[in-house]
């Protein structure tokens, strides 16, 4: 009988009778994200890390209840208390809240991108600008909240934080949340990464929404040649302009085009591989599953977080329809030349975004290569979510 007695006692006291239904939910959507990162092979090297520090924080609450890792809206800070003795979970996630990590992913984004599409066709520049259009009509909409009844609205900051998610770009998004409205860094980094990760499930219906099938047939004619030289003096001078004109950009463009600078240099073969493998490699496993981990159901679950994931991703299908609009009207300038689909390239998800114009190109025209021609609006908008970041902390950060 005590045998059975200690079997029940062990039952009452686990997580199977004392989790509340929301941390239940998010075990739920963490499966469904395992789903589409191993099923369906939606970019794996994000979505399983931040789907596995989802379930680890929803079937073990404490993992990340310290007060002082915001884990909860109110932010409340525990006299005494010291974030390091929380734990590693808590203990990695103070490179996010620091913003050490963003800038770091940027550094290895830098290294592995190459700047040649965008420099053989600058006009790729305007359809970066027009794919960040999802930002301002996000802005808007979180602002326009306030008149939700019962709701007391987003703040400023807050707005402009959601906001950038629909540059598409993690990284950034987490930067810009850590300096303006870090009550709100948990949903906004799962929101932003989760819908990188989900590009090739929330482009193509949009795409193929805004384009006739001639014009997703068009066959785009061949990039010229970029020199060494353009691509080694690019990464300066955009650092030098973009800093000098919006100084609060300087950490995000500055590690961005430091990466690019070790790539295209050809003289630090070492410090470029590092960025781009190993220490991206690492930021990333360990950026990933501290994100996933803000996701607690007790938090995560009620009408603020609910907004921000919803404005997001009409943020996100914004910038994608911004950017094919634009390409058709530049088709049209073109007399025909331009492939609307490179436009949902414009967000910032590098090479994602550019991929799935490749594959749906492809669908209607077997011939087609798009990727290289999409890869130019594709780092565009790295650039230009960068940039609007800054623009907005300069508008909203009060310095």
């Amino acid at each position: 009988m005590s045998v059975i007695n200690a079997i029940l006692e062990t039952f009452a006291q686990s997580g199977f009778t004392s989790l509340p239904w929301q941390n239940w939910v998010m075990i739920l959507v963490s499966f469904v994200l395992f789903y589409l990162a191993i099923v369906k092979k939606f970019e794996p090297l994000l979505l399983i890390p931040i789907a596995f520090g989802m379930m680890l924080v929803n079937v073990y609450p404490d993992i990340m209840a310290d007060p002082l890792m915001m884990s909860s809206y109110e932010g409340e800070v525990v006299e005494g208390a010291h974030w390091y003795d929380a734990g590693v979970l808590r203990l990695i996630y103070a490179g996010v809240k620091s913003s050490i990590f963003p800038c770091l992913i940027l550094m290895g984004v830098g290294a592995m991108t190459d700047f040649g599409p965008l420099l053989a066709n600058p006009s790729s520049l305007l359809l970066g600008a027009a794919a960040q259009l999802g930002i301002y009509v996000a802005f808007l909409i979180a602002m326009a909240t306030g008149f939700i009844p019962g709701f007391d609205g987003f703040t400023p900051q807050e707005a402009a934080s959601i906001a950038i998610i629909g540059g598409a770009d993690g990284p950034t998004a987490i930067y810009l949340t850590g300096k303006l409205a870090p009550q709100l860094l948990g949903p906004i980094a799962v929101a932003a990464y989760s819908y990188m990760a989900l590009i090739p499930l929330i482009q193509p219906p949009i795409m193929k929404a805004l384009t006739t099938k001639k014009e997703r047939e068009i066959k785009m004619n061949q990039l010229r040649t970029v020199s060494k030289a353009e691509k080694i003096i690019f990464p300066i001078v955009v650092t030098a302009l973009c800093a000098l004109l919006i100084p609060s950009t300087a950490p995000l463009i500055g590690m961005l085009m430091l990466g690019n600078l070790f790539k295209e240099s050809g003289l630090t073969d070492r410090l470029s591989d590092t960025a781009q493998n190993a220490l991206c490699n690492i930021i990333t496993i360990m950026l990933g599953v501290t994100v996933g981990a803000t996701a607690n159901g007790k938090t995560f679950l009620d009408v603020k977080t609910l907004l921000v994931i919803a404005i997001g991703l009409i943020a996100f299908c914004f910038s994608t329809a911004g950017g094919v609009l634009f390409a058709k009207l530049m088709n049209v300038i073109t007399k025909g030349k331009v492939n609307p689909l490179i436009g949902s390239a414009g967000v910032s998800a590098v090479p994602m975004a550019a991929r799935v114009s490749q594959v749906e190109g492809r669908k209607y025209n077997p011939s087609n290569f798009l990727l290289m021609h999409a890869m130019g609006p594709n780092v565009a908008g790295v650039i230009g979510s960068a940039v609007a970041a800054g623009f907005l902390l300069m508008t909203f950060g009060g310095k």
